[in-house]
């Protein structure tokens, strides 16, 4: 099976490109738009003051759209399911692609068990008395079955839990800015005053400001997923580099226009904002405020559908990853196996699996054994950003040095190199200083360390382990594949 990406001949291999351009583009959209927007910007804010947080969101924010740009430039080009750990393995380091297809596959798994805790706690809000093991197992059911029956029931579900984000946030931008001038709520306007109260709108200093910047890091977590459903996207020349033009600046819009209406409205000494319970969420509390009734009760619905949303996106991710490992003989030959819908079942079964296993040991000896799951996937995520900037540096190089026209790309990423080169360093940065707090007081915390960054030093093991093993090297510049998963 093949189909045309801009005159190049696009190998399916087996996966259904059912993808279209607007699922791709709400996938991406949706993937950022979570818990880290809807609860932890209250926190953010609290922490730093309005000027702080918004500064650290948009500093990360530019850094998420040179790696987007990075990833559209190789996905377009070289649309499959392996993504940035095919690109590692083709462009720098078979034994780097290894490692972080493992890595990705893996911080999903274990995040989906983070999800299926989380929606027994939303449920809880309106059912107290019922089971938590109804809803984990329905959330299980639910996020099985919307992967299984074909790569397009997939993409509807992503389409409409992500407009369903959208909404809310389009929503709640402009009830904010109507309250901020009079216009609602049965008040005075409020202006600027709550930014400058106290030692505002920079509160806590430059430290203050850098634990933010670290934290909205991961809130950006999740526009990868660009580069994973490039493998089963209509038309792939098209499609991603319309997603890449659309999304960085919509969601940069949404968190920064957010922010900014959180700051204005409520003030950034209000305890309120540090709490992570969704009935004292800030976008609740404005709702709130606004005459809203039910806020609390619409808003936990909200993270509900944004909760499924990162489920059933995970999973996705997930199976295509260890799908395209198995078909890279770097796993088991088994993850191979597609049913006739084009679905990789066993790969499916298998991520479902891990995901349970790692929820059930939330029960026993206190929950430290999926504690310590959680912070071993801590860093996942921006690993996997380190190699997308690394393996599109390379590419880049690679392909002008092969004597290949930067024309005939599908997308061409601007401003390289500072590109990846700026995103590569920012990302670096907020992996080394995860826990810099642990290094600053009177003693060294080791355990802090220890808990911090065991992302690493596995992630380490695993590439080294596998580049020893086999012998690996990095891939000479003139040597670097192009041809081949097109």
């Amino acid at each position: 099976m093949s189909n045309k990406n801009n005159g190049q001949s696009v190998e399916t291999q087996g996966l259904n490109r059912g993808l279209k351009s607007r699922h791709v583009t709400m996938i991406s959209l949706g993937g950022t738009i979570g818990t880290g927007l809807f609860l932890a910007s209250g926190g953010a804010i609290h922490e730093a003051g309005p000027g702080g947080a918004l500064l650290a969101y948009s500093l990360i924010g530019i850094m998420v759209f040179f790696l987007m740009t990075s990833l559209g430039e190789m996905a377009a080009f070289m649309p499959v399911s392996g993504s940035f750990s095919t690109y590692a393995s083709k462009f720098v380091d078979p034994a780097l692609g290894f490692a972080l297809g493992w890595n990705y596959w893996y911080n999903w798994a274990i995040t989906i068990a983070a999800e299926i805790a989380a929606v027994s706690l939303i449920m809880k809000f309106w059912f107290p008395d019922v089971s938590s093991f109804i809803w984990t197992a329905g959330f299980l059911v639910v996020i099985f079955t919307l992967n299984v029956l074909s790569i397009k029931s997939f993409g509807e579900s992503e389409y409409w839990f992500s407009l369903i984000k959208v909404v809310t946030i389009v929503v709640f931008i402009i009830v904010s800015f109507l309250m901020v001038f009079g216009l609602m709520g049965g008040q005075d306007p409020v202006g600027f005053k709550n930014f400058f109260i106290e030692d505002g709108p920079f509160h806590g200093g430059f430290f203050a400001m850098f634990g933010i910047f670290l934290a909205a890091g991961f809130s950006f977590q999740g526009t990868e997923l660009l580069g994973i459903t490039a493998g089963e996207t209509e038309d792939p020349g098209k499609s991603i580099p319309k997603a890449v033009r659309q999304v960085f600046w919509r969601i940069l819009l949404f968190y920064i226009l957010a922010i900014l209406a959180i700051g204005l409205l409520i003030p950034f000494t209000d305890e309120r904002l540090a709490s992570s319970d969704i009935t004292v969420s800030p976008f609740t509390l404005v709702f709130e405020n606004a005459g809203i009734a039910f806020a609390a009760s619409v808003m936990n619905a909200i993270i509900l559908t944004a909760i499924l949303s990162s489920g059933n996106s995970g999973l996705y991710a997930s199976s295509r990853m260890l799908w395209e490992l198995a078909k890279d003989g770097k796993a088991p030959k088994m993850f191979t196996k597609l049913n006739k819908r084009g679905i990789p079942m066993a790969a499916l079964v298998a991520t479902c699996l891990v995901a349970c296993v790692s929820f059930i040991a939330s029960f026993f000896g206190d929950g430290v054994v999926y504690i310590w799951l959680l912070n071993a996937s801590g860093m996942c995520g921006f690993v996997a950003w380190l190699g997308i900037a690394v393996s599109h540096y390379r590419f880049r190089k690679a392909y002008i040095i092969q004597g290949r026209d930067l024309n005939e790309l599908p997308y061409k990423a601007k401003w390289f190199p500072f590109g990846p080169i700026f995103a590569f360093v920012l990302c670096a940065i907020v992996v080394v200083g995860q826990n810099y707090t642990a290094f600053t007081g009177d003693h060294i915390d080791w355990y802090g360390i220890l808990v911090s960054y065991i992302g690493l030093p596995i992630f380490l093991a695993i590439w080294f382990g596998y580049k020893i093993v086999h012998k690996t090297k990095i891939v000479k510049l003139e040597d670097c594949d192009f041809d081949s998963h097109r």
